[in-house]
């Protein structure tokens, strides 16, 4: 999306905002709650009055400033975010909604069309799915049919391309609402009958795996708050967009183990060029916060795990892993590793990535 199209949204949605909890707003608000200059308020207040966005609930006089409200408090769109990741000819779409309902709805709706997905994950609003780049047919029409489905994934040029069919409510979603959400480039609509067709184009994005162990000491400290503060932090970089945090046990038995012997990955969707700007910063983030001098970390580029990773993962669960091992098992599979032993409990968490929440935190539970 244009640098012009995401300021709009972001004055439209604080315009809204102030409607919805006072019924106005002024041009100070807007102002001092964005920190811009008056005169770029007001230009924006007249362009959105202009567009039918706005109205006036009081024009200004003497010292007393106007006050104006959005049309509508009905939100722009229930799509916060839409992003994707690729490695190889696989693809993973991430779509954060404003409620658990819609991802709920898009989920269940993508998973019986078919299409090219082929997995779908739900973690409360954020809808997770995984596909191929290709085609496929969809069968989308009236209950009980499925109204919404992802039918092709297509690569053009740096970016990523979802072909969506719809009908009913998922058709005005994707003419009104999936346009505005951040990290959509572009939404080209066409119409076939009563379906609508929707080309939605998103940035080709590097998923990043990050593995952190061994960052507490006697003084205290915990791996997960610091993965999860990691996150917050590289979230606030410029091109990089956070997409979770997982917590993964290891061997409790070890002597060289820490009080819970958890360890903790990290992923993010990282704008081309990025990965080295992101690697460092992690670094100095995790060595400046860490009270262990045995701090570790690993990074992947790729969500794919494939079975030899995953194994090593499996075994850290049970069995002794040397630094060695982590160290021939990370260059094998093009992983970097960076710290003192805590490598070895990082480099588990990466290959454990995928695997669900409850087997993570439960030995008991076999990595099917």
């Amino acid at each position: 999306m244009s640098r012009v199209l995401e300021r709009r949204r972001q004055f439209l949605n604080l315009m809204r905002q102030y409607t919805l909890e006072r019924g106005y707003f002024q041009i100070t608000d807007i102002a001092e709650a964005l920190q811009v200059p008056r005169s770029t308020a007001q230009d924006w207040v007249k362009r959105l009055i202009e567009e039918g966005c706005l109205i006036v609930r009081e024009s200004p006089h003497g010292r007393h400033g106007g006050h104006y409200a959005a049309v509508s408090a009905v939100p722009a769109s229930t799509c916060r975010r839409i992003f994707t990741t690729t490695d190889g000819d696989e693809v993973e779409i991430f779509h954060e909604c404003i409620s658990g309902a819609c991802a709920a709805f898009c989920g269940f709706h993508h998973a019986q069309s078919g299409g090219v997905i082929t997995a779908i994950e739900r973690d409360g609003p954020l809808l997770r799915e995984h596909g191929r780049i290709g085609e496929a047919t969809l069968g989308i029409g009236l209950y009980p049919a499925p109204a919404v489905g992802v039918g092709a994934i297509r690569r053009d040029g740096a970016n990523i391309l979802q072909e969506i069919t719809s009908i009913g409510g998922p058709a005005y979603s994707l003419t009104e609402m999936i346009g505005h959400a951040e990290g959509v480039c572009e939404v080209r609509i066409r119409r076939e009958g009563s379906l609508v067709l929707g080309e939605v184009i998103t940035r080709d994005l590097i998923h990043l795996i990050i593995g952190v162990d061994d960052t507490d000491g006697p003084e205290g400290g915990a791996t997960f708050a610091l993965a999860a503060a990691l996150l917050q932090h590289l979230g606030g970089v410029a091109g990089v967009i956070p997409i979770g945090h997982r917590v993964a046990m290891l061997n409790p038995n070890i002597e060289q183990r820490t009080v819970g012997n958890a360890c903790s990955y990290i992923e993010l969707a990282v704008e081309p060029g990025l990965v080295a700007e992101v690697t460092d910063r992690c670094r100095k983030f995790v060595g400046d916060e860490s009270r262990s001098p045995e701090w570790g970390i690993a990074v992947k580029e790729g969500f794919r795990i494939d079975p030899a990773l995953r194994a090593y993962g499996e075994h850290a669960r049970t069995g002794y892993l040397s630094r060695s091992v982590a160290e021939e098992t990370a260059a094998a599979h093009a992983i970097s590793l960076y710290g003192g032993d805590g490598v070895i409990g990082a480099l588990a968490a990466v290959a454990l990535a995928g695997v669900p929440t409850e087997t993570l935190l439960d030995l008991r539970i076999p990595i099917c």
